[in-house]
C-alpha cells in the first residue's frame, strides 16, 4: 500500500470502522494481511483497486489502493466509481425477474414476442435461455470484431446490437442444447425491460433496484460522455511497463456498463442473501441454475455462478470491460461477501477477492466432504500413446486441439495428461477417453469437463499443403451476417487472410481444408471440386459462413 507521506495525493487506504464484531463463522482479520494482497497495485504510479467486505450485511472492511487518475494524481478511495464488467449481469437479471414477478412477462416467453428483430430460428428462444446463456445466440460483440469494429473501437449502441442480431441466419446451437456465454442475451434483456416497462432501462433500474437498496452511486453507462463524479479512469499496461488509458467508449449496457462502488455492490448482494426487499420468489429465480435439454444442470443461474470454493458454497461473478475489472462473491452459509473492483486491466480481482475471503473464512474452508479419490497413474506404452497423437476437431464448434508425446507423456498443448487407464487420461478434473475398441489406428475421443459437459473429438489428418494447394483457397469471401469481405492470398509460401485495409495475417494449416489464425479457425468447403465458401469459428461465434464471391 502507498506510504502515507503526502495525504492529499497518497492517502489511498481507507478503513471502515467496524460497526459490529465478526460473526462466529469468520475469523479476525488484520488489515495488513489484506494490504499485502493488493501490494502490486498500491503505488503512486499505478492504477489500483477497491475492496469491501461485509458480514451479515454489515460492512467490516473497506480499503482502496493505487490511483484513480494517473494524470492528475487522484487516488482511489472507497467512494471511487468503477465498472465491474459482467458482474453487472445479475442486476440485469434482477430487472428481468422483477418484470416477471409483476406479471408483465413470463420467463418461458419467446423473446420474439417482445423483440421481433430476433430472427425466427424454428425453435423458440425463451427469456430463461437468455438468463442462463443457453440461447445459442452468437455474441454480437464477437461478430462486431469480425466486421472490423471490436468492442471499444466505436460507440456501439443497442441499435447496433439489434442490427447485428437481426442479420444472423443461424445460431451456434439449438436453444437449450449447450451453455455458451454470450453478452447478446443480456443486452436483449435490457431492451426487453425498456419495451415492456415503457421506461428506459436506466430509469427502471434506478427506481426499482438502485434507490430501494440505497445504491446512490450506481447507474448504467448508457451515455459514455456523461460526467460521472468520482469515476476512475481505466488503464491497461504497456509493453514498456507503463500504462495507457483504456476506457469503454460505448453505450451498450445490461451485459456490463454498470458504474458503481464496492459498497453499493455489497448492498445488492446482501439482498440476494436475505430477500428482504423482493421476497423468496425473487431469490429462487435469481439462484435457479440452468438445465440443458439433456437434463444436465449447469452452474450458471441468473447472472450468477453457483458452486463451491474450497468446499464452501459460493455465489459469484467476474467481469472485465476495457481496462476495468471486477469480482463479487458471496458465501451464503457464512453470510460473507467480498467485492473487488480495479481500474487496471492486468489486475485479477477474482484472485484478490478469494484471497481476502480466505482470511475471513478461516476454518470454514476445512470441509467434512470426502476428498476426491486419488487416481494413480498407470503405465501406457509409447506405441499406444502415439495412437492418440495428432490433431483433433471438437465436433460441436469445429475448434482444433493437438495431442503430442513429450518425454513419455501424452500432452495437450503444453499440459501433460495423467494416464488413469490404457485409454483414459486426466488433466486435473477433466478426462479424455479414446475409443480404442473402434479398431481405428487413430481413434475418436470424448472430452468430459469438470462440470460434466461432454465434447466429441474426431481425429483429422495432417495437412501440409503445397503452394499450388494453397492457391485453391485464394479469393474473396463475403459474409452478409458480419457485413464484411475478406480476401485470402498466398504470401511468402503461406496462406494469409487480408482485411479491407490490406493487412495480411498468416493462417497455418490445422487439418484438411482448415487453417488457424487471424481471429479463429477457418474451414473451407468445396462443391464440384472448387472451394465455394469458408466458415469461421471464433470464440463465441461458431460456424459463421463466408461465401466465395471472386
Amino acid at each position: 500500500m502507498i506510504e502515507i507521506r503526502r495525504p492529499f495525493l497518497f492517502a489511498v487506504a481507507s478503513l471502515l470502522i467496524l460497526s459490529a464484531p465478526p460473526t462466529e463463522a469468520t475469523a479476525q482479520v488484520s488489515t495488513s494481511d489484506v494490504d499485502a494482497i493488493f501490494a502490486a497495485f498500491s503505488g503512486p504510479n499505478t492504477p489500483g483497486c477497491t475492496v469491501a467486505v461485509s458480514e451479515a450485511g454489515r460492512p467490516v472492511l473497506g480499503r482502496a489502493y493505487g490511483m484513480a487518475d494517473l494524470e492528475h494524481d487522484v487516488p482511489n478511495k472507497l467512494e471511487t466509481v468503477l465498472e465491474p464488467g459482467s458482474v453487472a449481469k445479475q442486476f440485469t437479471a434482477a430487472a428481468t425477474i422483477l418484470l416477471a414477478l409483476d406479471g408483465k412477462i413470463s420467463l418461458s416467453d419467446d423473446i420474439r414476442k417482445y423483440i421481433p428483430e430476433v430472427p425466427d430460428y424454428g425453435e423458440p428462444i425463451t427469456i430463461r435461455h437468455l438468463l442462463n446463456h443457453t440461447s445459442g445466440l452468437r455474441d454480437w460483440g464477437s461478430v462486431a470484431g469480425i466486421e472490423g469494429w471490436p468492442r471499444t473501437t466505436r460507440v456501439h449502441t443497442h441499435t447496433h446490437m439489434l442490427d447485428i442480431v437481426s442479420r444472423q441466419k443461424s445460431l451456434n446451437y439449438e436453444p437449450g442444447e449447450f451453455y455458451s456465454y454470450t453478452n447478446t442475451g443480456y443486452n436483449l434483456q435490457a431492451v426487453l425491460v425498456e419495451r415492456v416497462s415503457g421506461m428506459s432501462f436506466a430509469e427502471f433500474s434506478r427506481t426499482r433496484v438502485f434507490e430501494p437498496l440505497g445504491m446512490m452511486k450506481t447507474e448504467w453507462r448508457d451515455d459514455y460522455n456523461r460526467i460521472v463524479k468520482d469515476r476512475a479512469v481505466a488503464y491497461s499496461p504497456t509493453r514498456e511497463g507503463s500504462f495507457r488509458q483504456n476506457m469503454p467508449f460505448e453505450n451498450v449496457h445490461g451485459n456490463g456498463g454498470l458504474l458503481t462502488t464496492v459498497g453499493d455492490l455489497l448492498k445488492f448482494t446482501h439482498n440476494l442473501q436475505t430477500g428482504a426487499l423482493w421476497g423468496p420468489e425473487f431469490l429462487k429465480e435469481m439462484h435457479t441454475q440452468g438445465v440443458l435439454n439433456s437434463g444436465r444442470q449447469i452452474a450458471y443461474a441468473s447472472g450468477l455462478n453457483v458452486g463451491k470454493y474450497k468446499g464452501v458454497r459460493e455465489v459469484q461473478h467476474s467481469g472485465g470491460t476495457a481496462g476495468y475489472r471486477g469480482f463479487l462473491t458471496r458465501f451464503p452459509d457464512q453470510d460473507l461477501a467480498v467485492a473487488v473492483m480495479c481500474n487496471a486491466g492486468n489486475a485479477n480481482p477474482g484472485r484478490f477477492a478469494r484471497q481476502v475471503a480466505d482470511l475471513y473464512l478461516g476454518e470454514a474452508i476445512v470441509t467434512d466432504e470426502p476428498a476426491a479419490p486419488t487416481v494413480e497413474a498407470v503405465e501406457v506404452s509409447g506405441a499406444d500413446l502415439e495412437r492418440f497423437t495428432g490433431a483433433y476437431i471438437l465436433t460441436r464448434n469445429q475448434q482444433r486441439r493437438a495431442f503430442s508425446v513429450v518425454d513419455g507423456a501424452l500432452r495437450l498443448g503444453g499440459a501433460a495428461l495423467v494416464p488413469i487407464a490404457q485409454n483414459r487420461f486426466a488433466f486435473e478434473e477433466a478426462v479424455f477417453e479414446f475409443d480404442v475398441e473402434s479398431g481405428e489406428q487413430r481413434p475418436s475421443a470424448v472430452f468430459t469437463t469438470p462440470d460434466g459437459d461432454v465434447f466429441q473429438m474426431e481425429p483429422v489428418e495432417d495437412f501440409d499443403p503445397s503452394t499450388d494447394d494453397l492457391a485453391e483457397f485464394t479469393g474473396e469471401y463475403s459474409s452478409p451476417e458480419a457485413e464484411v469481405t475478406y480476401s485470402f492470398k498466398v504470401r511468402e509460401g503461406s496462406l494469409a487472410r487480408v482485411d479491407r485495409y490490406g493487412r495480411a495475417i498468416p493462417v497455418r494449416p490445422s487439418g484438411p481444408d482448415a487453417f488457424v489464425g487471424a481471429g479463429g479457425t477457418w474451414v473451407f468447403h468445396s462443391e464440384g471440386g472448387r472451394v465455394t465458401s469458408v466458415s469461421l469459428v471464433s470464440g463465441r461465434v461458431w460456424d459463421l459462413r463466408f461465401e466465395r464471391v471472386r
